[in-house]
């Protein structure tokens, strides 16, 4: 039997933000730092988006660069709609000790505070707004967004890290145990967006 060769199709990858940006290989875009994803995924989600449009279900939508709000607060309906726990894993990082989730293992002690900086970065396959929250080993002030100092001290067991943003958390650490932090977002922390830490006397 004679074997033909058949040449797999060109795969072609897009911005869903910036549908001008188009990569033969992959990477990022380079004028929000979102992860391309293939075209076709990206055409896809466009023409059921416009579906809704024409049958009057339109949603109103929003820029990555003005949500300021809930976390699907974009122009990516279809690729949220589409996001299952299945299918997306989420990540907390720590960039120091090169763990993630579970495997994130602090120990602090009592009477420490802490500066932590949380990233939120554009780089992901689906970059979402992120409530960072702290169990009860103490609480925490945030002393700027983006280089930007917060005008309104107060105390806080939860921020919201919108994408692409840096924040600054100073953690008074009050209470001994084992505490836990995580995503706010159910759907996140249940796919692996969380872990424990030991607070010492």
């Amino acid at each position: 039997m004679k074997l033909l060769a058949v040449e797999a199709p060109a795969t072609t990858y897009t911005c869903p933000m910036h549908a001008e940006v188009v990569s033969e290989a992959p990477g990022h875009c380079p004028e929000c730092g979102m992860k391309l994803l293939p075209a076709q995924l990206v055409a896809e989600a466009g023409a059921a988006h416009s579906h809704e449009h024409q049958h009057g279900h339109a949603h109103e939508s929003h820029t990555h660069a003005a949500a300021s709000g809930i976390e699907w607060e974009d122009d990516m309906v279809e690729v949220n709609r589409i996001t299952t726990p299945a299918n997306m894993r989420w990540k907390l990082i720590d960039r120091d000790a090169g763990t993630e989730n579970a495997a994130i293992d602090w120990r602090v002690r009592v009477g420490d505070q802490i500066k932590i900086r949380l990233l939120n970065e554009m780089a992901g396959d689906h970059p979402m707004h992120h409530p960072f929250h702290a169990h009860g080993a103490g609480r925490f002030l945030v002393p700027n967004r983006d280089g930007i100092v917060e005008p309104n001290l107060v105390w806080k067991d939860t921020v919201l890290v919108r994408t692409g943003e840096t924040v600054d958390i100073l953690l008074d650490v009050i209470n001994a145990g084992i505490w836990m932090a995580h995503c706010h977002i159910a759907e996140h922390h249940e796919s692996g967006m969380m872990f424990s830490f030991h607070v010492d006397e």
